[in-house]
């Protein structure tokens, strides 16, 4: 490895996509950019790892697990190619009974959807299916091209991208709630309504069904639009990390330097203007440029008190959230069986797969609360500080899928994805409550596929405070600044100190792995140093 230089035209802090995107745009025009990362290993969240001490051999995407909202037109620029597997089914929905109970495979085999939708559901949820489909595919269409610009207000986003027929609504959806949202399209059954909620609405969030904001959550996660995706998320070969791998060598490639393990202590700030980083060795690195590709509230920590604009610090100090997610990732020794699906249905793997608060319901199992009712009592949970009882849990397992995952003896690499939990318990310690916590979730997913928890080899939980410590993310909120925030109140690209800027997933416009953020705060920079329009 070349030796850490004294200087460079740009620093970025952080290795995450975001800051390897920018750094690949930089280098590519004739910056001598250095990448300083903390961790021992590239990529922030978007990680290929070996987690598992059992199974050692078992490769897992520990954080991000999915890549969907990556616009085709950045990889073009770029000029790069990420492998990625299309999943089909995509959507699993089951339910806890025995064969010939309900359940729902979405995939490109649209008749058969629109079956099983006629027989566990009805033509209204049907018709209110293929209306929500239909508007959300002209929004997603129409909202692109504002991914890979500087933000405006949502009202300026409106007038500038959406057709006029759907301005007023693209308006509402982003300010308001996911279930109002829904409500509009008239379903029936409040378990499809709450599966939507769920996976696109709440996803990563610290907020509930109704608050203003999860409506533009809604919108993010449909935003699906690279090749042969037709709207739905697709896996990465090789796991996450691949996506990040593969933007670190386009940067070498370009002339950028990254540095592991190299923790930087504070931006070094002279005469109003950010002129390089100190280290926390006490090595310096001056610069015309520092890029924080940390999330903002790790960049706001390393800026001296005052120096930064105080109409910046007092909006990100409102909007500031902690995480809200539990990670359960699994190995496991073979496949589940799913006790709803008949023995010649289609493998529902590498799907995303539903336990919802409700689906015993719709088995004709007794419930206490309806769907929605329960999001909301999940939701009551949380802000009381206890762990819901009957949690929302997105079931991941990607091997079938993509087998280089998997070890010589064939493990099965899967996670449970649960939302929403507490970032501290009311009562209790997470050292405390997580032993039994995840028995609870394994006793949940037994009841959908029986004898799961006996296929656990080993098994990696992150908690809130848990995915802070692992990835270094402030709260460990997993979207930096929550998705509730819309475009023109997340982090500016330009921080208002002079040669500061911000390009992590707390930017424009939203948080994931999109890459836009680290391509639109590049851009800025080459512009404002006279390199680019």
């Amino acid at each position: 490895m070349n030796a850490l230089p004294p200087r460079a035209d740009v620093v970025i802090i952080g290795s995450g996509h975001n800051g390897l995107v920018s750094a690949v745009l930089l280098a590519r025009a004739g910056l001598d950019v250095v990448v300083l990362e903390v961790a021992d290993v590239i990529g922030g969240a978007t990680r290929t790892e070996h987690p598992f001490g059992r199974v050692p051999g078992l490769g897992q995407s520990t954080g991000s697990y999915l890549l969907g909202l990556m616009p085709p037109e950045l990889l073009a620029t770029l000029d790069v190619d990420i492998p990625v597997l299309r999943r089909d089914p995509h959507y699993f929905l089951p339910t806890p009974g025995g064969p010939g109970s309900p359940y729902l495979l979405f995939g490109t085999d649209r008749e058969a959807t629109r079956a099983q939708m006629e027989r566990f559901f009805s033509p209204r949820d049907i018709a209110a299916d293929e209306a929500l489909q239909v508007e959300i595919a002209a929004l997603r269409a129409d909202l692109a091209p504002a991914w890979l610009q500087e933000p405006g207000s949502v009202e300026e986003i409106a007038d500038r991208h959406i057709r006029p027929q759907l301005q007023s609504t693209f308006v509402d959806l982003v300010r308001g709630s996911v279930a109002d949202y829904l409500q509009r399209f008239g379903f029936k059954s409040e378990l499809l309504m709450s599966m939507y909620a769920v996976t696109d609405g709440l996803s990563g969030l610290n907020a509930g069904p109704d608050d203003p904001g999860t409506g533009h959550n809604f919108l993010v996660h449909n935003m699906c639009r690279l090749p042969g995706a037709d709207g739905t998320w697709m896996i990465a070969a090789g796991g996450m990390g691949t996506v990040s791998r593969t933007f670190a060598d386009a940067a070498r490639a370009a002339g950028a330097q990254i540095f592991t393990g190299t923790p930087v202590s504070a931006v070094t700030v002279t005469q109003g203007a950010a002129t390089g980083v100190a280290l926390a060795d006490g090595r310096t690195v001056e610069a015309r440029v520092v890029l924080g590709a940390c999330d903002p509230y790790q960049l706001m920590s390393l800026v001296p008190e005052g120096a930064l604009p105080e109409e910046l610090t007092s909006r990100m100090a409102a909007v500031k959230r902690p995480g809200t997610t539990l990670k359960l990732n699994l190995a496991l020794s073979g496949l589940p069986r799913f006790s709803c699906l008949p023995a010649d249905a289609p493998s529902p793997f590498g799907s995303t797969i539903h336990l919802l608060p409700g689906s015993a319901g719709l088995a004709g199992m007794a419930e206490s609360d309806s769907p929605m009712a329960a999001l909301r009592g999940m939701w009551a949970d949380v802000q009381a500080g206890r762990l819901p009882a009957e949690p929302t849990i997105e079931w991941y397992l990607h091997t079938t899928v993509d087998p280089s995952l998997q070890d010589e003896a064939g493990h099965h690499s899967s996670a449970l994805f649960v939302q929403s939990v507490p970032y501290e318990l009311d009562g209790t310690t997470w050292d405390e409550a997580l032993p039994g916590y995840v028995t609870r979730l394994l006793e949940i997913v037994d009841r959908y596929a029986p004898g799961t928890s006996d296929l656990v080899a080993d098994l990696m939980p992150l908690t809130p405070p848990g995915i802070e410590r692992h990835f270094g993310i402030t709260g460990g909120h997993i979207h930096h600044v929550d998705n509730t925030v819309a475009f023109d109140r997340r982090m500016p690209y330009a921080t208002g100190l002079d040669g500061l800027y911000a390009g992590s997933a707390g930017a424009h416009p939203a948080g994931s792995v999109i890459g836009a953020a680290g391509h639109n705060a590049a851009r800025r920079i080459l512009r404002d140093l006279g390199l680019g329009r």
